[in-house]
């Protein structure tokens, strides 16, 4: 077995992650800017739209209008896809208004007054005195750009936030949270201090106009303050600290570039470049080292064996003698087969799914692209999921096909919808934006109920019309006895041990994807993703094929459901992760946030137990078949 070059491994990898930078989402066309009107070029007026906002201390997203902040008079939604549904955006349009490269200062938007002998505005203002105690974040948005508040950190360190506070608490100790630090004037005890001013700046690309290129926005960053605001109808003030709607500035950063200042400088993702390379470098190194003394010495095995004769054959001992019964079919075919359909569908939507997140087309300018490609995925891949859940189920010699197709079409989807259904719940007695409405819902069911199902019927109508997979050899018909096991031969350490390394390939990017999930960070990542799932592909096959020869040597021929979980335990190790992340990363409080950060957990777990057992069982599958396919028995 030839080694793989370590230069070509480098560029490979440089390629992949390249893909994460200097390369904006193809079809999304720029929107030019200019001073004057002209609706055949360029536009002048610049809408900023708001977003829901969201804490890392709640796991429960509110409504803009829910804080009972300024609204345009003319509010509307834009359209949103799927996937922004299914997230819980909320975008809709702001009062703020403003025009290109015209610069204004201290402008009112609208003044909020509250009577403290209202029942219903003391509600409003202790709603809002929450948010600030949870410290929820504004999500505002300017050409599709998210408006970014940039801020020093230790060692000087520059960083830029999608998203800004919209006040701060000073608690009874005197000692300020979160935002407050920004400002040494925010020190009265028991104090709430609402950010009611902001300065925002438009920063732009100048165009070429040689080329004929109209300017085009390329950032834009606020900073929230507090002051008093003492205006009347026809001369407002602001004292001690502006508040200027907008300030424009001209820059060199090209349009394609103009998410590189966010996702670079966005806290928590500075990532090690190259302790990951190192790492994915190191991973496939002992993964080539398995493959090749695995192959050498099963070489050796199958050659003596077969250069033997009959009466010296059957003393050999080890995987060789449990011929006979190693294709013996599993107890619970039945759900064992529809776990690797399943597992099939989620495979081949993950692939693509990334896939295209790496060439650009699911990137984060894309709002909901990354969740609407995977839906839409599943419900079309219904077809290979009942075609191999079948196709397996008769190789098993199983005979009752209805409740092998209602199960493949139902059993896992219903497990997560139901799931899915009681989180929901929980989002619209709480009156989350994050609750889906039942018209998406209704939606869902019939993506369910509508496409996926029926291609479901149609792919185990292909299956089960196939014959079923031919063993390489003939199955005894009394079974063989299995002698007594070693510790680390039994099933549950086995399985205990089969998960470590596939776990160690993810772990790394598992805390950004949880931090993109929980932290409302953007996750940005997809070329180093696609390198840590091919990885991940490739150990998980490795892994399982590895313990799977140990067993079969060990005369223990349940390699079936052993091989599904061996890999398949890397979802435990996902599920202690998460747990640990709960607790030392995040500060979410409240039953109704812990239930729902469990809940979703559960569903991410689910979906992982199937996808890495299923990759385990193929391989092993591949590799029993195989190696006994090269065995000469009568």
């Amino acid at each position: 077995m030839k080694s793989l070059n370590p230069r070509f491994i480098f560029l490979l990898s440089l390629t992949v992650v390249r893909s994460s930078f200097g390369f904006y989402l193809p079809g999304l066309a720029p929107v030019s800017f200019c001073e004057k009107e002209d609706a055949k070029e360029c536009q002048k007026d610049i809408q900023l739209f708001v977003n829901r906002l969201d804490s890392v201390e709640s796991v429960l997203p509110y409504e803009y209008d829910a804080f009972d902040f300024c609204k345009d008079t003319d509010e509307r939604r834009p359209s949103e896809n799927l996937g922004q549904v299914l997230f819980g955006e909320r975008i809709e349009t702001s009062p703020y208004k403003f025009s290109f490269k015209a610069d204004k200062a201290c402008v009112k938007v609208c003044t909020k007054s509250y009577d403290a002998g209202s029942r219903e505005d003391k509600l409003k203002l202790d709603f809002l005195k929450k948010g600030m105690e949870l410290n929820y974040q504004h999500h505002w948005i300017v050409d599709n750009m998210p408006v970014t508040w940039c801020y020093i950190v230790e060692g000087n360190q520059k960083v830029c936030n999608p998203g800004f506070p919209i006040g701060c608490l000073v608690n009874q100790e005197g000692k300020p949270k979160d935002a407050c630090v920004i400002n040494a004037d925010f020190n009265k005890k028991n104090t709430y201090y609402i950010f009611n001013h902001v300065d925002i700046t438009i920063v732009y690309h100048s165009g070429d106009e040689t080329n004929g290129m109209s300017p085009r926005l390329v950032a834009a960053t606020l900073e929230p303050r507090r002051s008093d605001f003492h205006s009347d109808e026809d001369s407002p003030s602001c004292e001690g600290t502006p508040m200027d709607i907008p300030n424009y500035q001209n820059d060199d950063i090209r349009w394609a570039s103009r998410w590189d200042y966010i996702l670079v400088s966005m806290p928590r993702t500075n990532i090690q470049w190259f302790s990951i390379m190192n790492s994915l470098v190191i991973i496939l190194f002992l993964s080539g080292m398995v493959a090749m003394i695995m192959l050498r010495t099963l070489h050796k095995d199958i050659a003596r064996y077969n250069q033997m004769d009959q009466e010296e054959a059957q003393e050999e001992s080890g995987w060789k003698q449990v011929h006979g019964d190693v294709f013996r079919p599993p107890r619970m075919g039945m759900l064992l087969s529809v776990f690797l359909g399943q597992g099939t569908q989620v495979f081949i939507m993950t692939f693509i799914t990334l896939f295209l997140a790496c060439l650009g087309f699911l990137s984060p300018a894309n709002r909901g692209a990354l969740m609407t490609c995977a839906v839409v995925l599943w419900v079309l891949l219904g077809t290979p999921a009942g075609y191999v859940s079948a196709r397996l189920y008769k190789t098993f010699g199983g005979e009752n096909w209805k409740t092998n197709v209602f199960l493949t079409a139902f059993l896992c989807p219903g497990i997560v919808f139901v799931d899915f259904f009681l989180m929901n719940l929980i989002l619209w007695v709480e009156g989350s934006s994050a609750a889906v409405p039942f018209g998406t819902l209704v939606a869902i069911l019939a993506l369910w109920f509508g496409i996926s199902v029926p291609l479901t019927f149609v792919g185990a109508y292909f299956g089960f019309k196939k014959p079923g997979i031919e063993p390489p050899v003939r199955t005894n018909q009394i079974p063989r006895q299995i002698p007594p096991q070693t510790f680390f031969t039994k099933l549950v350490p086995g399985i205990i041990m089969g998960g470590i390394l596939p776990f160690g390939c993810i772990f790394i990017q598992l805390f950004f994807i949880l931090n993109s999930i929980w932290s409302h960070q953007m996750y940005y990542m997809f070329g180093f993703l696609f390198l840590v799932f091919i990885i991940l592909v490739i150990t998980c096959s490795e892994a399982t094929v590895l313990l799977c020869y140990f067993h079969l040597c060990a005369e223990d021929y349940h390699w079936w459901w052993r091989s599904f979980l061996t890999s398949g335990f890397t979802a435990v190790y996902l599920f202690v992760y998460a747990v640990h992340y709960f607790f030392s990363k995040l500060q979410i409080i409240g039953a109704a946030s812990t239930i729902l950060y469990f809940g979703y957990t559960l569903i991410m777990v689910l979906i992982f137990f199937i996808f890495t057992g299923t990759i385990g069982f193929f391989a092993c599958f591949l590799f029993v078949n195989k190696i006994y396919s090269l065995l000469k028995v009568d």
